[in-house]
């Protein structure tokens, strides 16, 4: 599969003014979302803990995370940020993508909304 890419916004609120905004590579590896932490500061939003995380070489790594509002396709959400490394590309994890409806088409490596939500 290639990679496919989102404008993604983040803000520490609804109605926050500031932001983050960038392409993120959907990581459907990943659960949370990741973006570097001097952009994450820089839009407001503040670490209000630490997770360690398992990444795809194996190893694990403790980062801080932050909780903020996640827009992307015209669909808003909210959820856990981890604060990564200065020169990390952003990742939309596979928590934000689900709990808008929008799962990833391997086929045709693009994002499609569900008709609806699963609540089973």
């Amino acid at each position: 599969m290639g990679l496919t890419h989102v404008t993604v916004t983040l803000r520490s609120g609804v109605q926050a003014k500031k932001k983050y905004q960038a392409d993120f590579l959907v990581d459907t590896g990943a659960t949370d979302c990741m973006a570097p932490a001097p952009a994450l500061r820089r839009a407001g939003i503040s670490p209000v803990g630490k997770m360690m995380y398992e990444l795809a070489d194996g190893s694990k790594v403790q980062y801080p995370f932050g909780l903020a509002v996640i827009e992307f396709m015209g669909e808003i959400t909210a959820g856990r940020i981890v604060f990564g490394p200065d020169d990390c590309a952003p990742l939309l994890g596979v928590t934000a993508l689900e709990s808008v409806g929008i799962m990833v088409d391997p086929a045709k490596q693009t994002l499609k909304r569900l008709p609806a939500i699963p609540m089973k």
